[in-house]
């Protein structure tokens, strides 16, 4: 009997101990997949997971049932992982969240209040969370360049974004940019009009075949963004011996300094950091990049991203389970909903 009753003692300090272990959950959505952060609030070591997934979007947007349904197994391994007994705060950050995220906001901060007890949650644009990855809490500017490009910056009052309208409508500087204006390049020397490259012909046909086909196999695409951007490589690599690949670039690296001056605070103390896959084009890029942003923002050093949007969303959710977020809040890039939970 004394057995059981140690057994049970034990138990019951075991369920105290986890019930006064919290933690923090931070979710980064792309178009990629989800990434996943659960985090002990008494500093022990994170636990993440990862989805290649994206989330689905359909007529109400981004869809929280089918964001929710790929979330609660990673959390439930997550939390078990970590030890974390109770959530107290939640940070999302996703793509398309501020034109695409009605639905999220009227469904989602329930849902994660209902599975998990969460009672502050945070929308997060994934500009935001990308621009809180790289600078931190502090007044400047961010562009984020991949197979897309948008610019944020604040003054911790609000915030200003500048592009980020998609591969039709802007996007200016970005992969898809990049690249579209290099298969130009290579349809002009195959008509043999002026601005052309034979360098760039050369690439393009090896990578999509003769170009008369190039239209045909593009057009229909749904990820024609995606495969405009696997052809800015290519540019790059060209960029050193062709001065029309060298002036695409040149281009490109204007069009990303003119929108991170756009949003950049005018007063002292701004930085500026640059993050996204397109910055692996390294110098045939970076070089006129580094030279553009000197040019326009004299008074905002340009400086090393810390870290990337999943950090950026960890930051996020630390401070607002500690009471701390001094970030601005703003419908559509920014919003907490408390209570959630029940």
């Amino acid at each position: 009997m004394s057995g059981a009753g140690d057994g049970s003692r034990t138990d019951a300090a075991e369920h105290e101990a986890r019930a006064g272990t919290t933690g923090i959950l931070a979710v980064d959505s792309g178009g990629s997949g989800l990434r996943v952060v659960v985090k002990r609030t008494d500093g022990g070591p994170p636990a993440q997971g990862e989805s290649r997934e994206p989330v689905r979007t359909g007529a109400r947007g981004l869809d929280p049932e089918h964001l929710m349904t790929q979330l609660v197994p990673m959390v439930r391994e997550l939390t078990a992982e970590t030890g974390v007994f109770a959530l107290t705060a939640a940070v999302v950050g996703a793509a398309g969240l501020a034109s695409l995220g009605d639905a999220l906001r009227a469904e989602l901060p329930g849902a994660l209040g209902r599975e998990f007890g969460i009672r502050s949650v945070a929308l997060v644009a994934d500009a935001v969370t990308a621009y809180v990855g790289a600078l931190g809490p502090r007044p400047g500017a961010v562009v984020a360049a991949g197979t897309g490009l948008i610019a944020i910056g604040t003054d911790l009052t609000r915030w200003r974004r500048a592009d980020g309208w998609g591969h039709l409508l802007g996007d200016c500087g970005s992969g898809a940019w990049i690249g579209r204006a290099g298969l130009e390049g290579a349809l002009r020397a195959y008509d043999g009009r002026p601005g052309g490259s034979a360098g760039l012909l050369a690439r393009a046909e090896e990578m999509f075949g003769p170009m008369p086909g190039l239209p045909g196999r593009l057009y229909p695409r749904q990820d024609r963004p995606a495969v405009l951007a696997s052809f800015a490589p290519q540019v790059a690599a060209c960029a050193d011996r062709d001065p029309v690949a060298a002036g695409i670039l040149r281009a490109a690296a204007r069009h990303m300094a003119e929108s991170a001056a756009a949003v950049c605070p005018t007063a002292g103390g701004a930085q500026v950091a640059l993050t996204g896959g397109l910055l692996k084009m390294g110098d045939p890029l970076l070089v006129p990049l580094t030279e553009e942003l000197s040019q326009r923002l004299p008074h905002a050093p340009l400086v090393p991203a810390a870290g990337d949007p999943l950090a950026g969303s960890v930051r996020i959710a630390d401070d607002l389970a500690a009471g701390t977020l001094t970030l601005p809040s703003d419908e559509a890039m920014l919003s907490v909903m408390t209570g959630a939970g029940g």
